[in-house]
């Protein structure tokens, strides 16, 4: 947070030209309100509250104008990172430029790229750090922050520390990761201080978009196969959706491709032949090569021939029917019928 409050202060205008990051900070807090104020301090580690409290208690009169001033130009960097966060550099440089002028776009770009980076860099200092600790460390955290944390490391890395967590914090914060869209590069910046100091203790020497499904599905990919089970289980059990969406990710109808030739014909077998045909119209060339293969030549002419004679169909229509194989799918594979996803390294004998 400290590195925040200085990027805020890095460029300025008006009566704030000179003022430091600190200042502008303390002057937002009295700006906002006594009780605003306190909600902020609240979720501020020790060490950023410590120094905006030597600054408030420095504060004199503040004239109404450079509050205003102060408030419009934390404003215009909340607004830099929405627009950064909606289309990218380009678009956010553009808009910055026609609202505010080459210049003053330039000056906070540069202070919310300063943000993020630091945010970033120091949150993947934790990628070194040893699974089982950070696990631990973790651990009595709050999920949000968990979720945060897992974030910014890589799926492999991710679900060890996720085996280090306790059974209740691996479902909850599965599922904060689940349903991250954004974050903010403040909230990183401040999990990272508080973890990097308590790591030390122990003797461990932009607001972006972010794909949470996603996330969850390659960890869980990862985990032991009854653990990641179980995980979803409770999940499905709280939040049906979201574990549906989950496990969506986790196989999709595109991996059909990758999965055994026994496979195939086995949920092909299971499969009614215009539910499969419906399936088909929507799939990639590649995916229908793969299931002909599995087929029969007569077997393929006559789905072929059912496929030519649906005629023009919902799209909705072809979803639902490669959701249905899908599902036909893990419930072959929960019986140990089939096998739909192989481990790096593995592969199948004969």
């Amino acid at each position: 947070m400290a590195d925040q409050l200085e990027t805020f202060g890095g460029s300025g205008r008006r009566s704030t030209t000179m003022m430091s990051g600190l200042r502008k900070a303390a002057i937002l807090l009295v700006a906002l309100g006594e009780e605003t104020a306190k909600e902020i301090l609240r979720s501020l580690a020790e060490p950023d509250v410590q120094l905006l409290t030597e600054e408030l208690a420095e504060l004199r009169n503040v004239p109404p104008e450079l509050s205003s001033a102060v408030i419009e130009e934390f404003w215009e960097v909340m607004e830099t990172q929405s627009f950064m966060v909606q289309g990218g550099l380009d678009y956010a440089n553009r808009l910055l430029t026609e609202t505010f002028g080459k210049e003053r776009a330039q000056d906070l770009m540069t202070m919310v790229r300063r943000s993020q980076e630091a945010a970033q860099g120091n949150l993947a200092k934790l990628q070194r750090t040893d699974p089982q600790q950070l696990g631990k460390l973790l651990d009595a955290e709050h999920p949000q922050t968990i979720a945060l944390v897992l974030a910014h490391l890589d799926p492999r890395r991710a679900s060890q520390v996720v085996d280090n967590l306790s059974e209740e914090h691996k479902v909850v914060s599965l599922q904060r990761l689940a349903e991250m869209r954004q974050f903010s590069p403040e909230m990183a910046q401040k999990v990272a201080h508080s973890l990097h100091r308590r790591l030390e203790s122990m003797g461990d020497t932009q607001r972006q978009n972010y794909s949470g499904f996603k996330a969850v599905a390659d960890l869980l990919n990862r985990l032991n196969a009854d653990e990641a089970k179980h995980i979803l289980e409770v999940v499905e059990n709280r939040d049906p959706a979201l574990a549906l969406n989950i496990r969506n990710l986790m196989f999709t109808f595109d991996d059909l491709m990758t999965v055994p030739p026994a496979t195939i014909r086995e949920i092909v077998s299971g499969v009614d032949k215009r539910q499969l045909a419906l399936a088909l119209r929507g799939a990639k060339e590649e995916l229908r090569a793969t299931i002909f293969k599995s087929m029969s030549s007569r077997a393929v002419e006559m789905l072929k021939e059912d496929m030519e004679v649906l005629g023009p169909v919902r799209a909705r229509e072809v979803t639902q029917s490669q959701q249905e194989i899908l599902n036909l799918a893990r419930r072959l594979e929960a019986e140990g019928k089939v096998i739909l996803k192989l481990e790096t390294g593995d592969e199948m004998l004969a």
